[in-house]
């Protein structure tokens, strides 16, 4: 049984780093810190992969303990990365503009034992859409309407 789920996104610039984001109904801004020229009203779009990153896990977590009536008390995901501005700032860079590596560190509060917490974090990894996204390369078409 094959199911697909859309998802899709509407959104606005309001200036050089504010966007206002339209989804299912629900209103998003983003934007930048000061240091980066915004007026830091809302996350900045890498932070927003990272709150993706992390929500998605933690669906996958809980559906992975369900599927293996793992009950769940509590999890905390904490995700982090350095990124190497240069690729970004500099066009004529060799450099990435992306991370060159990202950390995710669970915490799970559940009734099953330390290996088995292991197991369904594994599985959760790979069943989780956006780490899949991230790992492996997506192909991205971007065009002009």
């Amino acid at each position: 049984m094959s199911e697909e789920l859309q998802v899709s996104i509407e959104s606005e610039a309001k200036t050089h780093t504010e966007l206002d984001v339209s989804v299912r109904g629900h209103r998003l801004k983003v934007d930048e810190p000061e240091d980066f020229g915004g007026h830091d009203r809302a996350p900045n779009p890498l932070e927003y992969m990272f709150t993706g990153l992390a929500g998605c896990l933690n669906v996958a977590i809980h559906k992975v303990a369900g599927e293996r009536d793992v009950g769940v008390e509590s999890v905390e995901i904490d995700v982090e990365g350095d990124i190497d501005l240069e690729g970004f700032e500099d066009p004529e860079s060799e450099k990435r503009s992306g991370f060159q590596d990202i950390s995710i560190y669970v915490e799970m509060d559940t009734e099953a034992d330390e290996e088995t917490e292991e197991e369904i974090l594994e599985e959760a990894e790979g069943r989780c859409p956006v780490n899949d996204n991230l790992k492996h390369g997506t192909d991205i078409q971007v065009g002009m309407r």
